[in-house]
C-alpha cells in the first residue's frame, strides 16, 4: 500500500498547471489559493513571495522550489517590495506569456472539501527547498529542468508530459517536506516512521471498511492494545478509531462528490451497516448531512475556481 497516493485519492486532489510566468519588474503577480495547495519553481530568478502569514517575503533564487499549504494567497515579485507595482491576478487559463526578467512554473493541487487528512492540515506554510541544498542531478531537480523545457518547446505531447512532471515535482517536494516533519517527533509524517503504528495505517487504508477494533489493529501491528493506544496517540494527537472514522470519512465526501452512489451503498461502502449511523457521524465529522454535502458539492462544481478531473 502506498499511503501518500491513497491519501491524494481519497482527498479528491485536482491539480493543473499554472505555467511559465515571466515576472515584470513594475506587476506582482497574485494567486488566490483558499482552496489549494501548490508549488513555484523558479527557472529564473530573483523572485519574491508576499504572503500575510510570511513575517518576511521569502527571496527565491533560480532552481528553488517553494511549496505551499492550502489558503495561502500570495503574490510574486522580482523585487522585496509590493509598494508601486501593479497586481495581476492569475487564473486557471493560460495566456500570453510577458516579458520579464524573472520566470516561475506554477502547479496547484486543489483540496476542495474539508476537513482535510492529519498530513495536509499539518504542512507548514510555507516550504523553501533550495537550489543548493539538493543534488544538481537529483530527481526533483531534473524533473523540475525537463518541465521547464517541455513548456518552452510546446512539441506535440507537451501538456500530457508537462503535467506528469509536475506530479512529479510535486510528490518528490512532499516527500522531502514529510521527512524533515517526520523528525520533529509529532504528526502523520512522524507516525509513519514507526513500523507498527505505519503497520495499523496501512490496514486501514487498506481495508477501512473493516470493522477494526483497537485489540485486532494491535494484534496485527504486533503491539499490545495499550502500547498501539499510547504510540499511536503520541505520534498522531488522536486515537487509531477516531483516525479510521476520518478516513471514511474522506472516502464517504469521494463517493458523494464523485458518483451517484444512492446513501446506504456510500455507507456501506466505507464501513457502516446502514445510512442512519453512517449520516450521523458524517455530519459529526464535516458539519452537514451527506445529502446536503451532495447538493452543495454539485452547486460548487460550476464554481469557476473548481478544478476538473485530470
Amino acid at each position: 500500500m502506498d499511503l501518500l497516493s491513497d491519501i491524494f485519492q481519497d482527498a479528491g486532489l485536482r491539480r493543473r498547471v499554472l505555467g511559465l510566468r515571466a515576472i515584470p519588474a513594475d506587476v506582482a503577480l497574485r494567486f488566490p489559493c483558499d482552496k489549494s495547495i501548490g508549488l513555484h519553481v523558479v527557472v529564473q530568478g530573483p523572485v519574491h513571495v508576499h504572503a500575510p502569514t510570511l513575517i518576511e517575503p521569502l527571496a527565491l533564487a533560480t532552481g528553488d522550489v517553494a511549496f505551499m499549504a492550502r489558503g495561502c494567497d500570495h503574490a510574486l515579485s522580482v523585487g522585496p517590495r509590493l509598494a508601486g507595482l501593479q497586481p495581476q491576478t492569475i487564473t486557471h487559463e493560460l495566456g500570453p506569456m510577458q516579458a520579464g526578467s524573472s520566470v516561475v512554473v506554477g502547479g496547484a493541487y486543489q483540496l476542495w472539501n474539508t476537513p482535510l487528512h492529519p498530513f495536509f492540515a499539518e504542512l507548514p506554510h510555507w516550504t523553501v527547498l533550495r537550489a543548493d541544498a539538493r543534488p544538481r542531478l537529483g530527481p526533483l531537480a531534473l524533473a523540475a529542468g525537463l518541465m521547464e523545457q517541455e513548456i518552452r518547446a510546446a512539441e506535440p505531447g507537451t501538456d500530457t508530459i508537462v503535467q506528469a512532471l509536475l506530479d512529479m515535482v510535486f510528490t518528490y517536494a512532499l516527500r522531502e517536506i514529510a521527512a524533515e516533519r517526520g523528525q520533529a517527533g509529532h504528526g502523520w509524517s512522524h507516525a509513519v516512521r514507526d513500523p507498527q503504528v505505519r503497520r495499523a495505517l496501512t490496514l486501514m487504508h487498506e481495508r477501512s471498511a473493516h470493522p477494526w477494533t483497537l485489540d485486532e489493529l494491535a494484534q496485527h501491528a504486533g503491539l499490545s492494545r495499550t502500547a498501539l493506544a499510547e504510540r499511536f496517540r503520541d505520534a498522531m494527537g488522536d486515537t487509531p478509531l477516531n483516525h479510521l472514522r476520518l478516513l471514511r470519512m474522506q472516502r464517504a465526501m469521494r463517493l458523494l462528490a464523485e458518483t451517484d452512489h444512492r446513501l446506504e451503498a456510500v455507507a456501506a461502502e466505507v464501513g457502516y451497516q446502514d445510512a442512519f449511523s453512517f449520516s450521523k457521524v458524517f455530519k459529526r465529522t464535516v458539519g452537514v448531512s451527506p445529502k446536503a454535502f451532495r447538493q452543495r458539492d454539485a452547486i460548487d462544481k460550476t464554481h469557476p475556481w473548481r478544478l476538473g478531473a485530470g
